[in-house]
């Protein structure tokens, strides 16, 4: 048996700043990834005054914005959350795949951790379903894994 060195984050939020970009578009699902969001990272030991929330119109806004806040270098990191439910047209597909590539893009180039929380459904119900129903809270999931990479970066 072999013993290897394993880097891993630990879900303390402590002293972490954390940007919220959220859209406004689908808010009565998006309020529920906030929620979730703000509610994991306080119970990891962050305090409210170190967690800031920005809301932009829709998902497509979410990578400028983030972009701008990672210039700023005043955050930890950013949770980045969205909802958007695939309608009648194609216009599901260029704002998902925009929104996206424009996140992981920003993460990239910037070395910030970038939680990617927006929500691609077919359908109110798989989003409210990932809302925090009966598949759990993404808005959480998503601030646990940025907590985690920060922590795991520190380490690097």
């Amino acid at each position: 048996m072999y013993t290897v060195r394993t880097i891993e984050g630990q879900l303390n939020a402590r002293g972490v700043k954390i940007a919220i970009v959220a859209s406004r578009f689908n808010d009565f699902v998006v309020q529920h990834l906030i929620d979730g969001a703000v509610d994991c990272l306080v119970r990891h030991g962050a305090s409210l005054d170190d967690i800031s929330v920005i809301r932009v119109p829709g998902a497509y806004e979410l990578p400028l914005l983030c972009k701008k806040l990672a210039e700023r270098a005043q955050y930890h990191g950013i949770i980045a959350l969205g909802a958007v439910i695939r309608g009648a047209t194609p216009h599901f597909d260029y704002v998902c795949a925009e929104a996206s590539k424009g996140i992981a893009q920003v993460a990239l180039q910037s070395g910030l951790p970038i939680g990617f929380g927006l929500l691609t459904t077919d359908n109110l119900e798989q989003a409210i379903e990932r809302a925090g129903a009966h598949a759990g809270n993404k808005g959480a999931e998503t601030a646990a894994a940025v907590l985690e990479t920060i922590r795991v970066m520190e380490q690097l």
